[in-house]
Formats: structure tokens, sequence, C-alpha cells
């Protein structure tokens, strides 16, 4: 079991930066998927960023390119989610998430599998 906790959000004026972070403990598996998704006031849950802890290769929502960073302090535990020239748009819950690979599976799963471990969320607001 893995268990997640995130923290750093709060509310900032467009343009603003904030840090988003999220402390993992129990069995954090080498080869797993981390990620950030952010679900907005009745809108479906969406993927920001994605990453394969195995060789750090990522994936960003096209939305969030170029303004968003995800990063891991392997030693640790903790995964970071960068965020500048927030937009409005941006305004969200915001959950970190992981999942476990199977031997055969690598990077490409972090982009199509659903992730099976899941933080409590943390409330991010931009205002205009």
């Amino acid at each position: 079991q893995v268990q997640l906790v995130e923290s750093g959000g709060g509310s900032v004026q467009a343009g603003g930066s904030l840090r988003l972070s999220c402390a993992a403990s129990g069995d954090t598996y080498s080869r797993r998927c981390m990620g950030w998704f952010r679900q907005g006031p009745g809108k479906e849950r969406e993927a920001v960023a994605r990453m394969y802890t195995g060789d750090g290769t990522t994936y960003y929502a096209d939305s969030v390119k170029g303004r968003f960073t995800i990063s891991q302090d392997n030693a640790k535990n903790t995964l970071t989610l960068q965020m500048n020239s927030l937009k409005p748009e941006d305004t969200a819950m915001y959950y970190c998430a992981a999942l476990r690979l199977r031997m055969d599976e690598g990077s490409t799963t972090c982009r199509i599998r659903n992730y099976n471990y899941w933080g409590q969320g943390t409330q991010v607001t931009v205002s205009s």
C-alpha cells in the first residue's frame, strides 16, 4: 500500500505561481507511475502531468505545457508540481496519484492506465 498526502494548494491571482507537493509513504516502488490530476466544478477529472519514475519520462496536458513542471525527489519520496503563469481555468481540486507497474510495463502505461493510489486532494483557486 502507498499513502499519498498533498499540500501547497491555496488562492492566487492570475499570473501567479504555486508549488504543490505530494508526500508518499508505505511501499514506494521504483517501477511506478506518479501523476497529478485535477477536477474542476462540474467537470470530469483530467490528467495534468504524469511521469514514469523508471527513467523520468513525463507527459503533460496541452493546456499546461510550458507552465507546469512535474518532478520527483527520490530521497524524500516527494512528488512536486510547480505551477507558473496560473490562469482562472486552472482552478480545481488537485490530486496526487500513483500506479505500480508490472515487469512487462513501461512509461507508456503511465498515460493509458488508471491509477490506483490517490491522495485526498488540495484545492487551487486562481482569481482574475
